[in-house]
């Protein structure tokens, strides 16, 4: 069984605890915070169990030509890239102030530290784990600090070989037990041929003892639901409140009602998945009292006759006979009455039906 820790308070991942599911606001809130306040509302009216956006100390994360570039796209927010990602960046008194909501409303609240100083700020914050960005997750010197904190990560893994996911694996693990690595494909939105889900079993392969999960920029919910089938204990996806708005993210994000089906599909799909053990159900007792094949004479049987194969088949009978799957069992036994031909052998008329033969 993979390993099993408390994410958030009171919130436990890995094993047989439900899919923990993060709506990632990333930066769709436009720079508004009452905006941010709306996303934080509807991700936790539809069902999810976190509410992330993405904090950048933009000095720390970019360099000082990074930030003066032009930025001419149709998304952006300023002339310059700096202008742009400063319009979308939240101080940290206005995450004080999310994270509050966040409380009132009932749902936790992380973010992805984007550079060593903003987890440096969400630490201080008191985020209940933090998140690695992909861009990060080849990022060692950050990846052990941020270890350190001693808060529960959430890693993904966008962007790199299996290589150095073993790295990030055995860094992270020197110093922190309570981590999860995501799957992820760094494409907006994502097609299906790149999604590689296949990638989650060769984690849990890799990392058998620490929980996997699925970070998805696809459109639609299918990919998602299907990465749960397939033992994603984590699950993050991007929301949006208009798929039309501006912004790199918008597309590959969820309106809100594709958010509600994603959570409503995923807790199905965890109901359907059962306990692995088979055998017949209670609610399947009424079809085989229907329809369940049972043992029946093909010919008359007279008492005391010897059971040969040729004497019985299998039908649909009333009352229900010896089970289909014993027939073999009846050969070389004798039964106690006569048995009309087309009759269901029921176990009372065979001698030593279900006895164990005694050594």
């Amino acid at each position: 069984m993979p390993l099993t820790f408390e994410l958030c308070p009171g919130r436990m991942i890995g094993g047989s605890h439900p899919c923990f599911i993060i709506a990632e606001i990333g930066q769709n809130h436009q720079g508004d915070i009452e905006i941010a306040k709306k996303m934080i509302k509807m991700a936790k009216d539809c069902g999810a169990d976190c509410a992330k956006f993405q904090k950048s100390e933009l000095e720390c994360k970019f360099n000082k030509k990074a930030l003066e570039r032009p930025y001419n796209s149709k998304h952006s927010w300023g002339k310059t890239y700096g202008e742009h990602k400063r319009h979308l960046e939240f101080s940290h008194e206005q995450y004080r102030e999310l994270q509050r909501y966040a409380t009132e409303v009932g749902i936790f609240l992380t973010a992805s530290g984007m550079d060593e100083m903003a987890v440096e700020f969400l630490h201080e914050l008191n985020v209940p784990f933090l998140k690695v960005a992909s861009l990060d997750a080849n990022n060692f010197p950050y990846l052990e600090k941020a270890a350190k904190k001693g808060r529960p990560m959430v890693v993904s893994s966008g962007m790199q070989s299996m290589e150095t996911m073993r790295k990030v694996y055995q860094t992270i693990k020197q110093h922190n037990q309570n981590f999860t690595i995501l799957q992820c494909t760094s494409a907006y939105p994502l097609d299906a041929e790149d999604v590689n889900l296949r990638v989650i079993t060769e984690y849990q392969k890799e990392f058998p003892d620490i929980p996997i999960g699925y970070s998805g920029h696809e459109t639609g919910i299918y990919i998602s639901v299907a990465a749960v089938a397939m033992g994603a204990k984590v699950v993050e996806r991007h929301v949006t409140l208009d798929k039309t708005w501006k912004g790199n993210d918008h597309s590959a994000s969820l309106e809100p009602a594709e958010l509600a089906e994603l959570v409503r599909s995923i807790r199905l799909v965890e109901t359907a998945m059962g306990t692995g053990i088979k055998q017949m159900l209670p609610c399947e007792i009424p079809c085989h009292a229907k329809l369940g094949k049972s043992v029946v004479a093909k010919v008359k049987i007279p008492k005391g006759t010897v059971l040969t194969l040729d004497m019985l088949t299998v039908k649909a009978a009333e009352p229900m006979g010896v089970r289909a799957e014993d027939l073999f069992q009846l050969v070389g036994k004798s039964v106690k009455e006569d048995i009309d031909e087309d009759e269901s052998v029921v176990p009372e008329v065979v001698d030593s039906y279900g006895k164990k033969a005694k050594c």
